[in-house]
């Protein structure tokens, strides 16, 4: 009797979605359910993500005296998970003050933004990818744009010391004890005199912490996220070339937050940067994979098919992380990605070759080379740039040294004495109207 029921419920229901199709043309569209909510706040830009099983579509517009963000989001229903974004906002977020949430009609829920300042929303959707199902995405960015370097200024972290100052790439030979208690040098080594930089203006250096935010990257066998261990180790080597004279330093992150491939180079660019350094944390199939590597931009081709892969894999970053597309967005990032030259490589090239041998002196190298690749970070067309994979996160051992502090510093200390090599053989060229 029981089977005999069923079956005469899904007639029925069978027989509604036919009369629907004949009376509207359309299938009845089942509600999707928020899965998960996730907030990113940041100085450049708050995201709000709220995941979804599909079906699910948003309308938005804003609000003057009090500045507010109505978003109403189609096609689903209040539930516990979507009240948590309630809970969320935290009291620094530099543009929400504060969010409500109520079910405005059946199938449509609206939240509401209290806003501390003006902002120029982009909402958008992304397919399901990675770990993710659909993603409803709302990022709010000041209406007025930031200009980086007024916003360092304010900060108090844009150097300006235009005086000639000849910089001896040294500071006094430390030792430290690494885990579990073994010596190891922070090779902070002293360069020959005809090493020494001639720095004539000061030098911009970009310190570029990969993933962020919504893309964790590579994870350990022990769940560290490659996202938090450079970004740990972009803030250590930011503290050292702050220390250094006529040397100042920009993040593209300083948090967890995502940016934009092409959004790095805009920033590097934006403040006529003279050195670009991506730092991750590499990843492999095969947990016995290890050791350090660099690589820059190649025209041609990579140079080995890992170099390939972990291009490919490096640069579904923005599919990840999450990219609203648009024509003119597409349209800027042909401009930028296609400038790339024959000299920016040649002179990232050497940047890299620096780099690379002082990693040599503090972990076992993974190729005993420079590598290249068609890595969308590295393209900006006037600055050399370089990838720097510090170790494979994915082999528990160097994923525990990748998480000690000590061999965090010796990794800051290693770049930048590179940074410093670089320099002393090739000094930066002379802008007219900069400092």
């Amino acid at each position: 009797m029981e089977h005999a029921f069923y079956k005469f419920g899904r007639s029925v229901l069978a027989l509604i979605a036919f009369i629907t199709v004949l009376l509207t043309g359309t299938l009845p569209v089942m509600a999707g359910n928020i899965v998960a909510v996730r907030t990113w706040p940041a100085d450049d830009y708050t995201r709000i993500t709220l995941e979804h099983d599909g079906n699910v579509h948003a309308k938005h517009f804003l609000l003057a005296n009090p500045d507010r963000l109505v978003v109403d989001v189609d096609g689903t229903e209040l539930n516990a998970t979507l009240k948590e974004l309630i809970s969320k906002i935290q009291p620094d977020d530099p543009y929400i003050q504060q969010v409500r949430v109520g079910q405005l009609n059946p199938k449509t829920v609206r939240l509401v933004f209290d806003l501390k300042t003006a902002v120029n929303p982009q909402v958008f959707s992304l397919a399901p990818i990675d770990k993710y199902k659909h993603r409803l995405v709302l990022d709010l960015y000041p209406k007025e744009p930031l200009d980086p370097i007024a916003t360092l200024i304010m900060k108090g972290e844009w150097k300006n010391d235009p005086e000639p100052v000849q910089v001896a790439a040294s500071t006094p030979k430390k030792s430290i004890i690494d885990a579990p208690s073994r010596k190891t040098s922070l090779s902070e080594e002293p360069l020959k005199d005809a090493e020494k930089m001639q720095l004539k203006r000061m030098v911009t250096i970009v310190v570029d912490p990969g993933h962020g935010g919504e893309d964790s990257g590579a994870i350990g066998a022990r769940g560290s996220k490659e996202k938090d261990v450079v970004l740990a180790i972009g803030k250590r080597l930011k503290a050292k070339i702050e220390q250094q004279p006529n040397m100042r330093v920009v993040m593209t992150r300083n948090a967890d937050f995502f940016v934009p491939l092409g959004t790095r180079v805009q920033k590097a660019r934006a403040v006529q940067a003279d050195l670009f350094i991506s730092i991750h944390a590499d990843a492999f199939v095969q947990p016995t994979a290890r050791g350090s590597s660099v690589f820059v931009l190649s025209e041609k081709g990579a140079s080995s098919t890992a170099a390939r892969w972990l291009a490919k894999r490096e640069n579904a970053a923005d599919l990840i992380g999450g990219v609203n597309i648009k024509k003119h967005d597409r349209q800027l990032a042909s401009v930028l990605l296609d400038l790339s030259t024959t000299a920016q490589i040649k002179n990232s090239m050497k940047l890299g070759n620096a780099v690379l041998n002082e990693m040599g002196g503090i972990n076992r190298l993974h190729k005993g080379s420079v590598e290249q690749a068609a890595f969308a970070v590295l393209k900006a067309p006037d600055i050399p740039s370089i990838l720097v994979e510090t170790a494979f996160i994915s082999n528990p051992e160097e994923e525990a040294k990748l998480n000690n502090d000590a061999h965090q510093e010796n990794i800051a200390n290693a770049i930048l004495n590179g940074v410093k090599k670089y320099f002393a053989k090739n000094p930066p060229r002379v802008r007219n109207g900069m400092i």
